[in-house]
């Protein structure tokens, strides 16, 4: 388990009547997002959401918040507070409910929703809490009062959480679009509000913090859409988040406008648009939307395919599709739209995807090229707008990697909140909130927990090391029989490689050298078997080394007859 910050000791007993916050998530990556408040002996988790893996992480699916830190104390959680109903956000919950089933989930209707779907399938029924913006509740030791905010799906919350120790307000991921698509948009009139009454620990999104300037609205990419359309004489895919339902949305409309019919692929993203049109989030124009199935039996100028896989990732449709790996083969002339942004860390990813379908003859269209995404977080002027409403006493950038954190704190001084009063924090670091005052006091273990097919937890970061040394470096065996009596070689040795460019014909210079090191421990008296493998581990390693220039995982085996 990886500690974030050696230099800190662990934090001291919370302090009677003070309000204690642990980021377990979120702080120095993008994802993950996890906060544990403590007040009076009581726990309440804002958030709880999944890191997607980088390439640096083989066969890993999802990368966990780490529990430890509340593994021992699951029963003093008051509830789970979800802001809106992104993975990044609600993924990791039902590893969380498998420790303790009967946490509440605190939420808005559609994320919620979009949570129990998931809860479904790993066989889990929570006890759920909805709440609307405007409503307060109090969760056990915690007093809750919910705004509305705009972000990149709808019915997004900012929570503002007091208890004796004072007021902090945690905004979740918003943006401040003026002109939404539904109409909801960020309520600074209870940011001001709570800024009059007093907002002791203002925790603020980070990630569009090295942006000058408004984010653009999400309406502004209607009239693009259009265009593209109208330029699109064959079939029409479009990819996004499998949540974003104002996207899905503008998508919809513009088929229609343009007499096409839409597909969705994806479980996801049947899963989620099916949730938001029956809660009424999603408006489907009459006969637009058909069953994959039937895409066959319509010509291709009126087909639009909306599906998953916008970052890249491996098994989603877009990958399948450019790697001609889907029921849908994309062609020449037809049109691909990647309708999201660039998360940190899947460039790579995403511009190989590009590359697929641009030599499979597609036009791609991405936000490198047209404007067909703006982001869902709010950009530096709106951050500044928002410090000078809330004037708040202390401050602590959350969500974002740390070059945003950084970037929203200076923001934060510039507006006039004392250098002293902004809490910059990692994962793993505890910052109290004592007599009006918030500080760092210490930091708790806070690793990466992988999820690997069924495993949790189970892979460790030697495993990973491992994986990349077999993707990258290569894999050889030896194999060699000796004799328990004299330790003379009877069979053997063998080698054999994989992931080599070379045949394991260029292994046989080395192979008289190796019996004669196995010989000779054996004369000085290495009978173990283990010493015997460390001995032919060292004699190859240094030969491929110098020879390959290659550092590969090697296996020895040696068999005593």
């Amino acid at each position: 388990m990886s500690h974030p910050h050696p230099e800190l000791n662990p934090p001291p007993p919370l302090a009677a009547g003070a309000l204690r916050i642990v980021a377990l998530g979120g702080l120095g990556e993008v994802g993950r997002n996890m906060a544990v408040l403590e007040y009076d002996g009581r726990l309440l988790v804002i958030d709880c959401g999944v890191l997607f893996p980088e390439d640096h992480q083989p066969g890993v699916d999802l990368i966990l918040p780490d529990f430890e830190y509340i593994k021992d104390r699951l029963q003093d959680i008051d509830a789970i507070v979800l802001t809106h109903g992104h993975e990044d956000h609600i993924g990791a919950v039902p590893y969380l409910l498998r420790l303790r089933g009967d946490i509440p989930l605190v939420g808005s209707q559609l994320t919620l929703a979009f949570v129990e779907a998931k809860l479904k399938e790993h066989r889990i029924n929570p006890l759920t809490l909805v709440v609307k913006e405007g409503q307060t509740e109090r969760l056990g030791a915690f007093s809750c009062e919910f705004v509305a905010v705009n972000h990149s799906i709808p019915d997004a919350l900012a929570v503002a959480v007091t208890t004796g120790a004072g007021t902090v307000l945690h905004t979740g991921d918003f943006k401040m679009d003026q002109l939404p698509l539904d109409g909801r948009i960020t309520d600074l009139r209870a940011f001001a509000r709570l800024g009059e009454a007093g907002v002791d620990l203002f925790m603020v999104d980070s990630t569009n913090a090295e942006v000058p300037g408004f984010v653009a609205q999400e309406r502004g990419i209607g009239p693009v859409l259009d265009n593209v359309f109208a330029e699109s004489s064959k079939r029409i895919i479009v990819a996004s988040f499998s949540s974003h339902v104002h996207r899905v949305q503008q998508v919809l409309d513009a088929a229609h406008a343009h007499g096409r019919r839409v597909a969705l692929v994806g479980r996801s993203m049947v899963r989620n648009m099916a949730i938001a049109a029956d809660l009424g989030y999603l408006k489907v124009p009459d006969g637009v939307l058909i069953d994959i199935k039937k895409i066959d039996d319509l010509p291709d100028d009126e087909i639009v395919l909306m599906c998953t896989g916008s970052q890249g990732e491996p098994m989603a449709a877009l990958s399948r599709m450019a790697n001609n790996d889907h029921r849908v083969s994309v062609g020449f002339g037809d049109t691909v739209i990647l309708a999201s942004s660039l998360i940190p860390g899947n460039e790579n990813a995403v511009f190989r995807i590009i590359n697929g379908l641009t030599r499979l003859g597609a036009r791609v269209v991405h936000s490198g090229n047209a404007k067909v995404h703006v982001s869902g977080h709010a950009s530096a002027g709106e951050l500044l707008y928002c410090y000078n409403i809330l004037k708040p006493r202390n401050v602590m950038p959350v969500h974002g990697e740390v070059r945003h954190l950084v970037a929203n704190a200076a923001l934060a001084v510039q507006t006039g909140v004392p250098a002293d009063r902004v809490v910059l924090a990692e994962d793993g670091v505890v910052v109290d909130l004592v007599d009006g005052r918030a500080s760092v006091v210490g930091a708790v273990p806070c690793g990466y927990v992988y999820v690997d097919g069924s495993s949790v937890g189970e892979i460790t970061e030697v495993e990973l090391k491992d994986r990349r040394i077999l993707g990258d470096e290569g894999f050889v065996s030896i194999f060699a029989v000796v004799s328990s009596a004299d330790g003379k070689v009877l069979a053997g040795p063998q080698i054999h490689a994989r992931g080599f460019a070379e045949q394991d014909a260029v292994f046989d210079d080395i192979l008289p050298e190796l019996t004669r090191a196995l010989e000779d421990a054996a004369a000085q008296g290495a009978t173990d078997v283990h010493q015997l493998q460390q001995v032919m581990r060292r004699v190859v390693g240094r030969w491929v080394s110098n020879r390959l220039r290659r550092r590969p995982m090697i296996i020895p085996v040696v068999v005593e007859a």
